[in-house]
């Protein structure tokens, strides 16, 4: 097949983007596809009739993971060219020229939907959820009223709005976007000072800041394909939260999969995941939190990622690798399902 994985753009979580890209890329590569990686906003300089055969190494280039996210004004810096339109020059030539797109995007302009909406107008076939299931999803604000809707314990929270300053939670608590990935935008706080300064910078990445009570407790996930639930993963990061930094640094989190937990708690998380995938409308593939509270054992569900990290540290192919499905193989098995 002719695959072009896209990655990169103008989200903070460009370089975990480019991450899961990289390897989504090679493994593909060694399955025999002709693929190509292309950045969605910057584009490609080049002639494109016959791109799929070149030898290239598109991921040669790559680097690995920061410390911190990168700082998206750079990025948009890099491109002259008609920088009102999102996507990059002769991206979507190349893409009608593809199979399939294999959707290796994080965060805004990623999972938010209008990709993938772009995509139904113009014909092109992507992996993973459509434009409905990425936009409720998303959006965390939204996706807690359905999860409280339909029954599904998630920690108690209240929305912000620019300027407003009013939440009925006591310290620590947690302040976080509405609408952001990769732990970027979350802060735990527990004083006015801190509480302060995180509106401040929260306000900075999104319209929309959530303030959430904070359980303390197990951090787990649940990854889901075709809407069944895979082994769940327990993360226990060595300091902090599971932050940014946590989350793709080599060494800084202990991953147990499968989680050490009673079969009764397995079998629950794994069914209330299962029933956030469908009250979603996710499709495909999909990955949802949750942390379990040290105080009574009760279960909440955090939010749900539509692209789930596909990097060398990301939980989901570690999930997939306890019931014996190496990476090369997941990667086909979304491109399978994308395809039906």
């Amino acid at each position: 097949m002719k695959i072009v994985v896209l990655a990169g753009g103008t989200s903070s979580e460009r370089d975990v983007s480019y991450s899961s890209g990289k390897k989504i890329y090679y493994a593909l590569k060694e399955r025999g596809h002709k693929v190509i990686l292309i950045d969605i906003y910057l584009g490609i300089s080049c002639e494109v009739d016959n791109i799929f055969d070149l030898e290239y190494d598109w991921g040669n280039d790559i680097c690995e993971i920061g410390d911190t996210a990168p700082i998206v004004e750079n990025i948009k810096a890099q491109r002259n060219n008609c920088k009102s339109v999102y996507f990059g020059e002769n991206v979507i030539e190349i893409c009608n020229k593809s199979d399939l797109v294999f959707l290796a995007l994080h965060g805004e302009n990623g999972e938010n939907g209008k990709v993938q909406a772009t995509f139904d107008l113009l014909g092109i076939k992507y992996t993973g959820t459509d434009f409905l299931g990425s936009a409720l999803a998303m959006n965390k604000g939204l996706s807690k009223e359905l999860f409280q809707h339909h029954g599904i314990r998630t920690p108690k929270y209240c929305r912000l709005r620019p300027h407003d300053s009013v939440d009925n939670f006591t310290y620590p608590k947690v302040v976080k976007v509405s609408c952001g990935g990769s732990s970027i935008g979350v802060y735990i706080v527990n004083n006015d000072e801190e509480y302060n300064s995180a509106i401040l910078e929260a306000e900075m990445i999104d319209s929309e800041v959530l303030i959430e009570e904070y359980i303390e407790g197990r951090e787990f996930s649940v990854g889901i394909i075709d809407g069944k639930a895979l082994p769940i993963i327990e993360i226990i990061p060595k300091i902090g939260f599971y932050n940014y930094k946590n989350k793709y640094q080599s060494g800084n989190t202990i991953e147990i999969c499968p989680a050490d937990i009673s079969y009764e708690k397995t079998i629950y998380m794994q069914k209330i995941a299962e029933k956030a995938y469908k009250i979603l409308r996710l499709k495909i593939y999909a990955r949802i939190d949750f942390i379990m509270s040290n105080k009574n054992g009760e279960i909440y569900c955090l939010e749900a990622n539509t692209l789930p990290g596909m990097t060398p540290s990301s939980l989901i192919p570690q999930e997939a690798m306890v019931v014996g499905m190496d990476y090369p193989s997941l990667c086909e098995k979304i491109i399978e399902l994308s395809i039906k």
